[in-house]
């Protein structure tokens, strides 16, 4: 999981990495229990999802580009949920 560093309920953890990613712009101070790597390619994701619907949409606000992009990131992963469950399926009943 990823959060802010300083969220409510923020319990130092010595698992948790602390790194600094700039996404669309802005810097965000972050703190995960998965790899930095990995921390580090969602943060690109999202700031590449969101360069792209600002390229597109030159009047929309950051706050907007943001929800696109949620909602973009969201869609794709419910379908790919949904594949799962159903190859999942295919499977079990082969067995």
């Amino acid at each position: 999981m990823i959060s802010k560093i300083g969220d409510i309920g923020d319990v130092m953890n010595e698992k948790k990495h602390k790194i600094t990613v700039e996404i669309f712009g802005e810097t965000y101070c972050l703190k995960s229990d998965i790899e930095l790597g990995q921390v580090i390619a969602v943060a690109a994701e999202v700031d590449s999802r969101m360069k792209k619907i600002a390229q597109k949409n030159l009047r929309l606000s950051p706050a907007r580009v943001a929800v696109l992009a949620a909602l973009n990131i969201a869609e794709e992963y419910l379908e790919l949920e949904q594949n799962y469950k159903q190859l999942i399926q295919m499977v079990e009943e082969e067995k």
